[in-house]
């Protein structure tokens, strides 16, 4: 589709015709006022005026080529300067999917080596990667984002359709990187704040951690009842084992702690409250799981929102008035006149 940006420009094609109806008008007051004060007296007037019309020089084919050349130079400026553009339609599509939100314990004790792969010791954090990547992968159209916590909560990343991103910066991540604590209440209530401002019906945050709550302002059990009143279902993934010694590496050295709890209680405890449900990281078949439970949930709408973006087209009638100024400027004097016959003496 087609359209001028300045249409109110095509008033520029009057002047043309104003200038001309101006000089026509002057020219007949002149030749009233040259009457009115001389009086030509001649026995065969009628001859004589004849003789002068006979005299006059005929349109030829190169003055009317002239006049359509000056005629084309100025409708091209007139439409350049009204600005014409094509408007290409553009078709934004979002396609319905759910708001997941991730909430990592990137504190200290995800260092810890209390799983094992293939006979070799590996951390939580190294789990975690592995775990949450997997699902990842499997949650095509949806919105994922990406809140690390240790003794502040920082949003990683916003809910976005850009899976792979979210998935790179998790596989960045490095434990203490906010800090040695655990903020879990406050990675609730900045999730929640987060969740809220998204439709109704799907809102999903995933926290992974290891139930333990030493830092931060806000009770992991009131953060709890805050996403409950706004909709939002937590899915708890515990990371930790139940034993009372627990191997991690200090200081380049690894050294064997009994403060390294897990609390399994407290993550059960919050997905209840919501209406979510409690996995173990070491279970296999728990992304599967909760995988199932979010597709239960009511999906985001689809929006669609078709936007016009201009081409401009001004090139157009602009090229085609400088090609006939150019031949007007090459050729300033070019009007063929028809050949007249010699007087003889």
């Amino acid at each position: 589709m087609m359209q001028f940006h300045w249409p109110w420009m095509i008033f520029l094609l009057l002047l043309p015709a104003i200038q001309w109806l101006w000089r026509r008008t002057s020219v007949e007051i002149n030749q009233d006022q040259r009457q009115r004060h001389s009086t030509l007296l001649h026995p065969q007037l009628a001859l004589l005026q004849q003789a002068f019309e006979g005299d006059r020089p005929h349109r030829s084919a190169g003055s009317l080529l002239q006049q359509l050349l000056i005629v084309l130079l100025w409708l091209g400026l007139t439409f350049a300067l009204m600005r014409p553009q094509w408007l290409q339609p553009y078709t934004q599509e979002h396609i319905e999917g759910y708001d997941l939100l991730l909430a990592v314990d990137a504190s200290h004790s995800m260092e810890a080596l209390d799983f094992s792969v293939n006979g070799q010791q590996v951390s939580r954090i190294q789990v975690v990667k592995g775990v949450m990547g997997h699902f990842l992968e499997q949650r095509e159209n949806d919105r994922v984002g990406l809140i690390i916590f240790g003794n502040q909560a920082f949003v990683l990343s916003p809910l976005t359709l850009d899976r792979q991103s979210v998935r790179e910066l998790l596989e960045n991540l490095v434990p203490r990187i906010a800090g040695d604590g655990t903020a879990m209440g406050d990675a609730l209530g900045l999730g929640v704040r987060k969740l809220r401002e998204r439709p109704p019906g799907s809102r999903v945050l995933i926290l992974v951690a290891d139930g333990e709550n030493t830092a931060g302002t806000i009770p992991p059990l009131e953060a709890a009842k805050l996403a409950a009143a706004e909709g939002v279902r937590i899915y708890t993934i515990g990371v930790g084992s139940h034993r009372k010694e627990v191997p991690i590496v200090e200081d380049g050295r690894l050294v064997t702690r009994t403060d390294l709890g897990f609390d399994e209680s407290m993550m059960r405890k919050l997905a209840e409250i919501t209406g979510g449900a409690y996995f173990r990281a070491s279970d296999t078949d728990a992304m599967e799981k909760i995988s199932q439970r979010i597709n239960e949930l009511e999906k985001t709408r689809a929006e669609s929102r078709t936007v016009y973006v201009p081409q401009p087209l001004y090139r157009w009638p602009l090229g085609l008035a400088m090609l006939c100024l150019l031949i007007l400027g090459l050729f300033p004097g070019a009007r063929l006149r028809k050949p007249t016959g010699g007087r003889h003496a």
